[in-house]
C-alpha cells in the first residue's frame, strides 16, 4: 500500500475517530444506569406497596388483588410488542417524518387492539371470576378499562425507547408506579378493598399514557410510508406472550390448586422475587433499540455483550442479597400472621425463586438481541417453553417448593435452547473471512523462546519492580537448555501477562515468520483496552492506522495511551525498544493478531510505514483451533472460555509461583525474604 495512502484519513472516516465502540457503550451504559435507577425506585415503591398491601388487606384479600393485576400483566404480551416494534423502528427511522408514520400508525392499531382486549375481559368477567375463586365480578371490568389503555401506553413509551430518550421513559415508569402506591393505599385505608387496588391501577395507566405525550412533531398527520413488517410483529408477539405466561401463570396457578392464603404468600414470594427480573429488563430496553439501529454485526455484538454483564452483575447481587437476609427480616416485614399458613421456609422458597428468575434474566437478554438481529427462532422456543410450564404446574403442584423447581429446571433448558444458535454461530463463522498469501515460515522455534521475547517487551513495567535488579541479566541472556531458568522466566511473565498466555491454544506452533510488504494488510492489532477507540468496523493495522495518526496529531487534551506511543516512537528513533513482535494466526492464508508489541509496531508506522516489515524479527503461534482464543475472535465461545480460565485461576498467586521457581533455582535467601515481606 502507498505511503499516502497510510497518512492520509477519509473524511468520513474522521467524526468517528473517538470510537464507534464508544458511542454504543455509552448509549448502552447510559440507558442502562438510567433506567436501572428509576427501576430500582419503582421496585423499592412496588415492594413497599405490596408490603403496605399485604398489611391492609391480608393474605387472602392479597391474593385476590394480585390474581387480578396478574391478568393485566398477561395483556402486557401485546403492550411490550407494540413497545418493542415501535422502539425497533424508530431507532431505524432516517428522519422525523418517517418516525412520526410509524408512531401514529402504530398508535391506532394499538387503541384497537386494546378496545378489543377490554371487551373481551368484559363479556368472559363471568368465567374469570369463577375460575380465580374471585368475591366479586366489578373487579374485572375495572381491569378491562385498565387493559384498554395499557396498549397504547407500550406505544408511547417505545417512540420514547426508539428516540433513546431514557430519562422521560424513567420518569414516565416511576409516574405510574408512584400513583398506583398512593392511590391504592388511599382507597383500602377508605374501606374500597381489592376494588380500590384495581381502580388505583387504572387511573396510574391512564396518567402515564397522557404524561407521554410527544412533542407537536408526531401530531402532524401523514399517509406515506410503511410501518413494521408481519413478520416482526408475529415474532414480537410470540416472544411476549411466552413472556407474560412465564411470568404471571405460575401466579393464576396457585391460585387456582391452593387455598387462598397459601396462594397469597406465593404472590409474595414472586412479587419480590421478580424485582430481579424489573432490574434486568431495564437493561434489555436500553440495548435492544442500540443493537436494532445498526446493520454491523459487530454493533449488536458489543451491544449484547454489555447488556449481558450488567444483567449477570445485577441479577447475582439481588441473588446474593436475596439468599444472605435473614427469615427474621422477612416476619418482620410482611408479619407474623402473613406466614402462619406456611410450612416451610420462606427465605428458601424467595431464594430459588430468585435464582430461577435469575436464569430466566439472562435468557430474556439472549432472545431480545436474536430478535434485534433477525436471528434465530427465540420467541417460538419461549413460546413452547411457557406450553411445558404451564403443563409442569398442572401435573406437579404438591407444594409451593414444588411449583418453583419446575420453573427452574425448565428456565435452565430454556436458556441453553436459546444460547444454541449463538453458540452454533460462533463456531462456524470466523470473524474475517479474506484470505491471504502464503506466509514464509523461516524456522520452528520453541515456547521458551518466544516466552523469553515476550518477558524481554514486559519487564520494564512495575510489577516487575521487586525482582528487575536479581533477573536482569536472565530475562536479557539467551535461551539455554536449563529447565529452571525456562520455568523462571515463564512464573515471571505470567504475573502480568498469565491471562493472556492461558487463552492460547494447547497445540500452538510458534515459528519465526518473514513478513514482506504484501502482508501487512493481514496484520491486526489487539482486539482490547486502547486500541478498540481506533477500530471501527475492523482492528486490521492499515484500517486503524489514520485514526491512530489524526489524534496522535490533533490532540492537545492529557491522554496516557498517546503519550507513551510518542515515547515508543521516540524510543524508535534511538533504537532503544525490543526487536520482536509476537503474532497469531489460524494458518498460513489467515489474518494474524500481534498479541506483543502493538505499540511498537504502530509507532513505526507513524514513523517509516514501509519498512516496518523488515524492521522487527516477527514470531507467529499458529493453531488450527486459534478461533478459540477471544484475542484472536471474540465471540460467546471464546469469551466463555475465558471466564472459564479466569475462574479456574482466581486463586493463583503470581508471587508465590515467582517465588517456587526462585527456590528451584536457589537464589540468594535474602532476596526470597525481601519478596515475601514486601
Amino acid at each position: 500500500m502507498p505511503q499516502d495512502q497510510l497518512t492520509s484519513l477519509p473524511e468520513a472516516i474522521a467524526p468517528q475517530v473517538s470510537g464507534h465502540d464508544g458511542v454504543i457503550r455509552s448509549r448502552v451504559l447510559q440507558g442502562s444506569v438510567i433506567l436501572l435507577s428509576s427501576t430500582g425506585v419503582v421496585a423499592g415503591t412496588n415492594l413497599l406497596y405490596n408490603i403496605v398491601l399485604a398489611r391492609l388487606l391480608g393474605t387472602a384479600s392479597f391474593g385476590h388483588a394480585t390474581a387480578i393485576y396478574t391478568l393485566l400483566m398477561l395483556t402486557s404480551a401485546v403492550t411490550l410488542s407494540f413497545q418493542l416494534v415501535c422502539s425497533k423502528y424508530v431507532a431505524r427511522a432516517a428522519d422525523v417524518s418517517t418516525k412520526v408514520i410509524v408512531y401514529r400508525r402504530l398508535l391506532r392499531r394499538a387503541w384497537q387492539v386494546g378496545a378489543a382486549i377490554g371487551v373481551v375481559l368484559a363479556v368472559r368477567s363471568d368465567f374469570v371470576t369463577h375460575y380465580l375463586n374471585l368475591p366479586q365480578r366489578r373487579d374485572i371490568l375495572l381491569l378491562a378499562i385498565a387493559a384498554a389503555i395499557y396498549v397504547p401506553l407500550g406505544v408511547r413509551r417505545g417512540r420514547m425507547q426508539g428516540c433513546y430518550e431514557f430519562r422521560q421513559l424513567a420518569a414516565n415508569v416511576i409516574i405510574e408506579a408512584v400513583i398506583k402506591f398512593g392511590v391504592a393505599v388511599a382507597l383500602v385505608f377508605y374501606g374500597l378493598g381489592v376494588s380500590g387496588v384495581i381502580v388505583a391501577v387504572a387511573l396510574s395507566i391512564l396518567v402515564a399514557y397522557l404524561a407521554a405525550i410527544p412533542d407537536s412533531s408526531y401530531r402532524v398527520r401523514s399517509t406515506r410510508g410503511s410501518v413494521a413488517s408481519f413478520g416482526d410483529g408475529m415474532q414480537l408477539g410470540a416472544f411476549f406472550i411466552g413472556q407474560v405466561i412465564i411470568s404471571n401463570l405460575d401466579i393464576l396457578l396457585v391460585k387456582h390448586y391452593f387455598e387462598p392464603n397459601l396462594a397469597g404468600i406465593y404472590a409474595g414470594v414472586a412479587l419480590v422475587g421478580r424485582v430481579v427480573y424489573m432490574l434486568s429488563w431495564s437493561v434489555v430496553s436500553s440495548m435492544f433499540p442500540v443493537s436494532a439501529s445498526s446493520s454491523h454485526e459487530r454493533t449488536g455484538q458489543f451491544a449484547l455483550r454489555t447488556g449481558l454483564l450488567l444483567v449477570v452483575s445485577v441479577t447475582s447481587v439481588f441473588v446474593f442479597l436475596v439468599w444472605a437476609a435473614p427469615s427474621a427480616l422477612w416476619t418482620l416485614v410482611l408479619g407474623k400472621h402473613f406466614l402462619l399458613p406456611l410450612q416451610s421456609s420462606f427465605s428458601s422458597l424467595l431464594t430459588l425463586y430468585a435464582g430461577m428468575t435469575a436464569v430466566y434474566s439472562v435468557a430474556v437478554v439472549l432472545m431480545t438481541y436474536e430478535m434485534s438481529r433477525r436471528i434465530g427462532h427465540a420467541s417460538w422456543l419461549q413460546l413452547a417453553a411457557s406450553g411445558l410450564l404451564a403443563a409442569g404446574i398442572v401435573a406437579f403442584h404438591h407444594s409451593l417448593f414444588q411449583v418453583i423447581l419446575v420453573q427452574f429446571v425448565l428456565m435452565g433448558a430454556l436458556l441453553l435452547a436459546v444460547s444454541a444458535p449463538l453458540w452454533k454461530k460462533a463456531q462456524s463463522e470466523p470473524d474475517d473471512l479474506r484470505q491471504f498469501r502464503t506466509i514464509y515460515r523461516l524456522r520452528r522455534v520453541q515456547e521458551e523462546e518466544v516466552i523469553a521475547e515476550f518477558l524481554k517487551g514486559e519487564f520494564y513495567h512495575r510489577e516487575f519492580d521487586p525482582y528487575r535488579e536479581e533477573f536482569r541479566e536472565l530475562v536479557n541472556m539467551p535461551v539455554s537448555d536449563d529447565p529452571r531458568e525456562a520455568e523462571m522466566r515463564r512464573a515471571l511473565l505470567f504475573r502480568r501477562r498469565g491471562k493472556l498466555w492461558r487463552e492460547l491454544p494447547k497445540n500452538t506452533e510458534w515459528w519465526e515468520v518473514e513478513l514482506r510488504a504484501e502482508d501487512l494488510p493481514r496484520l491486526r492489532v489487539f482486539p482490547r483496552n486502547h486500541w478498540r477507540r481506533f477500530a471501527h468496523e475492523s482492528f486490521y493495522l492499515l484500517d486503524t492506522i489514520g485514526r491512530v495518526r489524526l489524534e496522535i496529531e490533533s490532540s492537545s487534551r492529557p491522554d496516557k495511551f498517546l503519550e507513551k506511543l510518542r515515547s515508543v516512537k521516540a524510543d524508535l528513533r534511538e533504537g532503544l525498544v525490543p526487536n520482536s513482535v509476537l503474532l497469531i494466526g489460524q494458518d498460513d492464508f489467515s489474518a494474524m493478531t500481534i498479541i506483543e508489541g502493538n505499540h511498537r509496531v504502530t509507532a513505526a508506522m507513524l514513523l517509516h510505514p514501509e519498512s516496518v516489515h523488515e524492521r522487527f524479527r516477527y514470531y507467529c503461534g499458529f493453531s488450527p483451533n486459534m478461533r478459540r482464543c477471544c484475542w484472536y475472535q471474540t465471540d460467546l465461545v471464546s469469551l466463555t472460555h475465558y471466564a472459564w480460565n479466569l475462574i479456574r485461576n482466581v486463586f493463583a498467586d503470581g508471587d508465590d509461583a515467582v517465588l517456587r521457581a526462585m527456590r528451584a533455582m536457589q537464589t540468594s535467601p535474602k532476596i526470597e525474604a525481601e519478596i515475601e515481606a514486601g
